[in-house]
């Protein structure tokens, strides 16, 4: 249920969807002649589509999140394991033609890629089944069976959790994978911006692990400028608030101790 209405409230939260009703709720104030109201809604719509697509909004929402958990200066001499979390790979183009499509987050799964020919002992846990709502896709977890195996990576080391659809399942299923015990090294990969939450699911899941930050969406801090790429802003700045819902949410719910997790226990 937890799964189902978080895309449900997102779908109709997320920016465009958010200003689209405005602009159908103003159009309908105005023909109704309710000037002012419907007018005050065609003004804030336009306001949000002039804040987030012409400006670095999006940047100053997200840099909080990604400079939350700084990469390690120095990579582990020894790992046991490492945890990478799905959505690097565009599952609806995997399911109809096979293959491995890297979407925006693909660093995850090339950076997850990069430890294992790195660190040739360590266990390779992949978290990620089928995310979407609809659709009877493929999970980045069976697509990434295909990408190792095209690049040689033994398949003895590398175990898949196909059922994972969110974050708290991604941690709780993977610590029963893994089956992690006190003194080993194990590495979390994913998206900077998402590494807040995450960390929050996997100490809440009791799995204690090293945040190793990939897909970086902003340089450094970053403050409110104008910007010459208003789609790009405007996915940026979707990116970020349902980041920071989602924060909210899996604290409010219990999946996380912490509103906004950082470096050291919780």
């Amino acid at each position: 249920m937890f799964f189902i209405l978080s895309k449900l409230l997102w779908g109709a939260a997320q920016p465009l969807s958010f200003t689209f009703l405005l602009l159908v709720i103003g159009t309908f104030a105005v023909w109704l002649k309710w000037r002012r109201t419907g007018l005050g809604l065609l003004a804030a719509s336009v306001a949000i589509v002039a804040l987030t697509g012409f400006t670095t909004f999006g940047a100053v929402l997200m840099s909080p999140l990604e400079q939350r958990f700084p990469r390690p200066a120095a990579a582990p001499a020894h790992i046991d394991g490492v945890v990478v979390l799905g959505g690097f790979f565009d599952t609806y183009v995997d399911t109809k033609r096979g293959g491995y499509e890297l979407d925006s987050a693909g660093d995850r799964i090339v950076e997850a890629l990069h430890l294992a020919m790195r660190y040739p002992d360590a266990r390779i846990i992949v978290s990620g089944g089928n995310g979407e709502l609809t659709g009877n896709f493929e999970g980045d977890a069976i697509g990434a069976e295909r990408f190792f195996d095209a690049f040689g990576i033994s398949a003895a080391r590398i175990q898949y959790d196909k059922r994972s659809r969110n974050t708290w399942q991604n941690a709780v299923y993977s610590r029963e994978i893994a089956k992690p015990v006190p003194g080993q090294t194990w590495l979390l990969v994913t998206s900077a911006w998402h590494m807040p939450r995450a960390v929050g699911c996997f100490r809440r899941a009791g799995f204690t692990v090293v945040p190793w930050p990939v897909d970086y969406r902003t340089a450094e801090h970053q403050g409110l400028t104008l910007s010459g790429d208003p789609l790009g802003g405007i996915d940026l700045t979707s990116l970020a608030l349902k980041e920071w819902i989602g924060l909210a949410a899996y604290k409010l719910t219990g999946r996380s101790a912490e509103l906004f997790p950082g470096p050291g226990a919780s």
